[in-house]
């Protein structure tokens, strides 16, 4: 166990990194101002101290420079907001061991923490938490179904082998691919994720390949597609069993030859990326109903990694639930609550078809609105389970993480069920709807929707 000494004027902050920090069994102490942690320090002893720049009446590097005039082995990690090269420079040349940028990422943090101890020689603590960072990859879990992910992205992540996600939605299958992103060869350049359920069939050819000016109308100036976006990275091809034929045949050739030609382009362009797709579907139902290449199904699968649902992995939902409890008061200004025994295995008794996403959506909801310090099972049972304020919406809806997302879902469930109420008469369904028939028309278009 280590002692760390977090000092930071933002409450919120400080909470959050006490959380993430007392998670991996360490002793920790908070400092709202440099004049309090000055007096503090000797006391405490802290292995490793946690400093913002940016703080009232004193400033972080007057305190650094205090600290190290006094303790000259003392290791400290400057954090900030507004990090820039010079306070960085400046932080290196006062006896800084680290500088990190807020937003802080949790993994970038347990690895620098890592190094500092590594200094200090706490060898029991660097041991335990090298084991955390090689689970963490923003996946949380210790189940066996987690850790066949977990091993097959430290298998895969190193070569440049196309691979293909597959798993519910809410299950993390984009927190797998910028895993593989972070453990490749490529980690330094960018991940570019397209959407292609979002996009209309009839723009995801110029999102995906760019277009030229004058190309179709609209296009009033050239335009970059994603893959040249992502030329020497990672392009997340997100849903892609959503993507039209036609893209798909473009897509093929993509990975095939290496080039790409804009819409409305006469030269074809040269790409260097490796393509990560996911999808939610199963694809070689896809293929049997004609709205799936096989062709790009072999290309796409060279490995495939299935992301479980939550259901095949309840006994992840104590770790799932601490890891999300910790982020919260940092993401909605509420303080920490403990979940309480009860709660926790009310959380496991239920249904969970939006997975993990709804999990997360469901810590953040029983932190703001139950009472007291602590989640009870009774506040499982009033704001989760059936009859709450859930009761009636579908799982995979509520784990959708934007509102213009969730209204899309439901305009399509909205449409799918008026349309399959007559019988699919479109006239009369556009009638009893109240919208002209070519808006009905539109939308059956843009949700592919089709009559059973």
């Amino acid at each position: 166990m280590a002692r760390i000494l977090i000092i930071d004027d933002e409450e919120s902050v400080g909470v959050a990194l006490r959380q993430v920090f007392e998670y991996e069994g360490h002793k920790v102490h908070l400092c709202p101002n440099g004049p309090s942690a000055l007096l503090d320090y000797p006391e405490f002893d802290p292995d490793v101290t946690f400093l913002d720049v940016k703080m009232p009446n004193m400033d972080g590097l007057e305190v650094l420079e205090r600290i190290r005039n006094d303790h000259s082995g003392a290791v400290v990690i400057m954090i900030s907001g507004h990090g820039t090269i010079g306070t960085a420079v400046e932080a290196t040349r006062k006896g800084a061991f680290d500088f990190l940028e807020k937003p802080l990422d949790t993994n970038r943090l347990l690895v620098t923490l890592r190094n500092a101890l590594m200094v200090r020689g706490l060898s029991d603590s660097v041991e335990r938490l090298t084991h955390e960072i090689e689970i963490h990859h923003g996946i949380v879990g210790g189940s066996r179904a987690i850790k066949r992910v977990l091993q097959d992205i430290e298998k895969v992540g190193a070569t440049d082998a196309p691979v293909l996600i597959t798993g519910e939605n809410g299950t993390g299958k984009e927190l797998t691919a910028r895993a593989l992103h972070r453990r490749s060869t490529r980690t330094e350049q960018r991940f570019v994720e397209v959407n292609c359920a979002a996009i209309p069939s009839e723009l995801i050819e110029s999102e995906l390949f760019g277009h030229v000016r004058g190309s179709f109308t609209g296009a009033v100036a050239d335009r970059v597609g994603k893959f040249e976006q992502a030329h020497k990275g990672t392009l997340f091809l997100d849903e892609v069993g959503d993507m039209s034929l036609a893209a798909q045949a473009k897509v093929l050739r993509a990975l095939q030859g290496g080039d790409i030609t804009p819409v409305g382009g006469a030269r074809p362009v040269s790409v260097d990326v490796r393509v990560i797709a996911a999808t939610n579907k199963d694809l070689g139902e896809q293929i049997e109903k004609g709205a799936f290449r096989e062709d790009l199904l072999h290309r796409l699968n060279m490995v495939t990694i299935r992301v479980p649902a939550l259901r095949e992995r309840l006994e992840d939902i104590g770790m799932l639930v601490a890891h999300f409890a910790n982020l919260t008061p940092g993401s909605y200004g509420v303080p920490y609550k403990r979940f309480a025994d009860g709660a926790l295995e009310a959380l496991k008794e239920a249904d969970w078809p939006g997975n993990v996403r709804q999990l997360k959506n469901a810590v953040a909801r029983l932190m703001i609105l139950s009472g007291g310090d602590a989640v009870e099972g009774r506040d499982v049972n009033q704001l989760v389970s059936p009859g709450g304020p859930d009761a009636g919406v579908p799982g995979s809806m509520l784990a959708l993480e934007t509102l213009n997302e969730f209204k899309d879902a439901a305009e399509k469930a909205f449409v799918a069920g008026k349309l399959r109420e007559h019988d699919w008469n479109v006239s009369e369904a556009a009638r009893r709807m109240g919208m002209p028939r070519s808006n009905l028309y539109k939308k059956i278009e843009k949700y592919g929707l089709q009559r059973d």
